[in-house]
């Protein structure tokens, strides 16, 4: 029975009340005796019914708000038995509270949800009642980096450690704040950051504590790592051609000294190769006392060079791995007296990296060729 229904059959029970007062009404002004007893009891009992009727509807709705009142909603009302209009409110009431459990399920799911992230993140949050410090949530970061065991008030923290109740608590840090907290054994330095926020009639302050040292210490540690592999990478590059040039030098000198004869070897040669292994060993030392300061580097030592003789020198020292790998080193300098002014060891150091990576590219080309030139 719908709405429409019952207000129609509402209506016409007070209808059929009102009919039989007019009948029980008019055999009294007449003294007409056999109206006034049959409508007499014909209203009390229409006036029963409708009383009946009415209240148990009145009462059906009082237990529902009843339940709602108390937040009970796992009540079943009986769809199957009584009236068609108690059958249709009972219906109706089932529904709402299965409405309401299907959305206190999302949103239960929804905080356990928002729980887990939270206690995931390795950033300490705590909420708390601004009015009696009564604790909300905290997660297990908060714990682990203030050293504290669970705890449901901050008036602990209070008692305990008076400086971080008034930094953490007392304070605001809207903005983000870096302060250091003394804990038992040490201290340590963090960001603090805090809002607030009201949940119906109460009000709740949000802090997020983060531990800047380890976070200093993680980028520390990471900037280490490359420090470390752009200096292998360097001193490997560095390495590989002189100990080629080297081998190939001593190659010489045993063919020389086994056969004198038939074997002569140019002292110039021998004088450029090792003039050649001496100036790359010093840009090698010389790069490694300039990151063994941790700076990059600031100050470039400028001289001038004439371009052919870093050319030779750079030609001499890769000879021997571009033999090797079969490619074909060609260097241009239209201006044989062109001087350059740059820092002659770093400026070794970026073609020499520069040749390498090319050498590596070329792998896959046939007859590759490497051109620089100024």
């Amino acid at each position: 029975m719908n709405y429409r229904s019952y207000t129609l059959f509402l209506w016409l029970r007070i209808g059929a009340v009102v009919i039989a007062a007019l009948i029980l009404s008019y055999g009294i002004l007449n003294d007409r005796y056999y109206y006034i007893i049959p409508a007499a009891l014909l209203l009390l009992f229409l006036v029963f019914n409708l009383h009946a009727y009415t209240t148990r509807r009145f009462r059906e709705m009082d237990d529902f708000f009843e339940s709602v009142k108390y937040r009970d909603f796992s009540r079943w009302f009986v769809e199957d038995s009584g009236s068609q209009d108690i059958r249709h409110l009972h219906k109706g009431f089932n529904l709402v509270n299965r409405t309401i459990k299907s959305i206190d399920r999302e949103r239960q799911a929804q905080f356990v949800y928002l729980q887990k992230i939270l206690s995931m993140v390795n950033v300490g949050i705590i909420a708390f009642n601004l009015e009696n410090g009564a604790v909300m949530w905290l997660n297990d970061s908060f714990l682990k980096l203030l050293d504290f065991p669970s705890f449901k008030n901050i008036s602990f923290v209070e008692a305990r450690r008076p400086s971080v109740y008034e930094e953490l608590f007392d304070r605001y840090h809207t903005t983000g704040s870096s302060v250091t907290l003394k804990m038992r054994q040490e201290d340590i330095k963090v960001l603090i950051t805090d809002t607030v926020f009201e949940v119906e009639e109460n009000s709740f302050k949000l802090v997020a504590v983060q531990n800047i040292e380890e976070t200093l210490n993680q980028t520390e540690s990471e900037a280490w790592k490359k420090l470390l592999s752009v200096m292998t990478h360097e001193i490997m590059n560095s390495i590989a051609p002189i100990s080629s040039l080297a081998e190939t030098l001593e190659h010489e000198l045993l063919a020389a000294a086994a056969h004198p004869k038939n074997h002569q070897i140019a002292v110039d040669d021998l004088l450029a190769g090792i003039t050649t292994i001496k100036r790359r060993s010093d840009g090698l030392m010389k790069f490694a006392q300039t990151y063994r300061t941790l700076n990059k580097v600031t100050h470039v030592h400028k001289t001038p060079v004439n371009a052919q003789v870093l050319f030779s020198s750079i030609q001499s020292l890769l000879e021997p791995s571009i033999k090797e790998k079969q490619v074909k080193l060609i260097f241009e300098n239209p201006d044989a007296g062109q001087v350059l002014l740059v820092d002659s060891y770093l400026i070794e150091q970026v073609l020499i990296n520069l040749i390498l990576n090319a050498i590596d590219a070329t792998q896959d080309v046939v007859d590759p060729t490497i051109v620089i030139e100024t």
